[in-house]
């Protein structure tokens, strides 16, 4: 249970220190908005809300359609295949962007969807293709590692609680940050942040990959 829990928001960490759509809107809202501060809580209730809808459907989908321990063996390493992959991407762009050049979080504006907080946490996660890959690659990989399933609820719970406990831990400060005038962000740290998150992704996916073969999940 507790390796459902630490794996789960471990690898939420690592998404939501990554640049995208989600940390933009959340600059800008707490830029903006007058109660800034608290952009983050609406923003992540509204991105946690339709995570768990999600979660249900794949579970559901899982249970109902791929009744095969070969498919979900495939999905598990898939999975930990993209996570590798998706890591080494993430280091080389940390690599090639000039973080010590004009690094402000002014810049980081969203020129898309500007309105209610709550409602845009559901819609710009809804947007973002990569977040739909994701959870139908790796976050379905991850839940059939951990033989979560909708007949195991306090781990599905497990799991929802330590990924968007992930995306709370750094959405929540740096709103409150930015709203009570913090207007950048030391580039030098922030890369280096990046680089581990790049590295954790390639030997959490290697794991992960090497774990479903010797582990296979069970239906």
């Amino acid at each position: 249970m507790l390796e459902i829990f630490i794996f789960s928001f471990l690898v939420a960490l690592t998404g939501a220190l990554s640049p995208g759509p989600l940390l933009t809107f959340t600059i800008y809202k707490s830029l903006k908005q007058k109660r800034g501060y608290l952009a983050a809580i609406y923003i992540l209730l509204g991105h946690a809300t339709i995570e768990f809808a999600l979660i249900i459907a794949l579970l559901a989908g899982a249970s109902l359609i791929f009744q095969n321990i070969i498919f979900l063996t495939l999905v598990g390493f898939i999975g930990g295949m993209f996570l590798v992959i998706y890591g080494i991407f993430a280091i080389r762009g940390v690599l090639k962007t000039d973080f010590e050049t004009n690094f402000t979080l002014e810049e980081n504006i969203v020129k898309g969807y500007k309105g209610n907080s709550y409602v845009g946490g559901i819609l710009v996660s809804l947007s973002n293709p990569f977040w739909t890959f994701w959870w139908a690659v790796i976050g379905l990989s991850l839940m059939v590692s951990f033989d979560i399933t909708l007949l195991m609820p306090i781990e599905m719970l497990v799991f929802f609680i330590g990924h968007e406990l992930g995306d709370i831990v750094w959405y929540l400060p740096l709103s409150i940050f930015i709203y009570y005038g913090g207007k950048s962000l030391n580039p030098r740290i922030y890369k280096y942040v990046l680089l581990g998150c790049g590295v954790f992704m390639i030997v959490f996916g290697i794991y992960l990959t090497f774990n479903i073969i010797f582990n296979p999940p069970t239906i």
